[in-house]
């Protein structure tokens, strides 16, 4: 598939909430947006890989509480079986053990329900263009565990690579305050383009796999 037809293609979308008065209107909801197709609803993991496996799919809305299989394992079984599949959380939970096992699980963004419809749409176009989005809670908390477990500064402290661009560098240390790629791309005043473009060679130098990760480095650099 041409650059320009994965641009311009629809995203596939699965909806899983075990909740039927959750799950049905945020389906219909999202079907409303013009790039997504709601292809499945789903009421328990086991359902979400079923729907996945039955294909193709390109993201997954997964609560967490679900009968039968939860999100986290549901999450796990398709970062291994499916890794082409994106995970974006909408839970009611916002506690350390949820927000880890989650994103450890693979999951490439992390909403609460607070999240209004077009943060929803925003996290699942962000995830489908391989990009991390997470809700300003769920940052505060990675922040605030990240701090608690990461050694000062220092020769403790996993250092940064040395080609690292200051603009990358600074990209980091927004990251590491919380921001969003959007709110990165206000306070420097460049594109959110731009900014994914830093964030990809710094990924890519740092061997940093994910946002909370990179959050975790950014404060073990000094920089946040």
């Amino acid at each position: 598939m041409s650059e320009r037809a994965k641009s311009t293609a629809r995203l596939r979308v699965v909806v899983a909430d075990d909740q039927a008065a959750v799950r049905e209107p945020l389906a219909a909801v999202l079907g409303l947006a013009e790039d997504i197709d709601v292809v499945a609803a789903a009421a328990d993991g086991g359902e979400v890989l079923a729907a996945v496996a039955a294909g193709p799919v390109d993201v997954v809305l997964m609560d967490l509480r679900m009968p039968v299989m939860d999100g986290i394992e549901a999450t796990r079984r398709l970062t291994e079986e499916h890794p082409e599949v994106a995970v974006v959380v909408l839970t009611t939970f916002a506690d350390d053990e949820s927000i880890l096992g989650a994103l450890g699980a693979g999951a490439r963004g992390y909403l609460t329900k607070n999240a209004g419809r077009q943060d929803i749409t925003r996290a699942i176009r962000a995830a489908g263009a391989g990009q991390s989005v997470l809700d300003r809670e769920v940052q505060n908390r990675l922040l605030a565990t990240a701090r608690a477990s990461t050694p000062a500064p220092g020769p403790a402290g996993q250092p940064l690579p040395a080609d690292l661009t200051p603009r990358e560098r600074e990209v980091l240390a927004l990251i590491g305050q919380g921001l969003s790629n959007r709110g990165i791309a206000e306070k420097l005043f460049i594109s959110e383009a731009t900014v994914k473009t830093h964030i990809n060679n710094l990924f890519a130098k740092s061997h940093i796999q994910d946002r909370a990760e990179a959050v975790r480095r950014a404060i073990a650099a000094g920089l946040a």
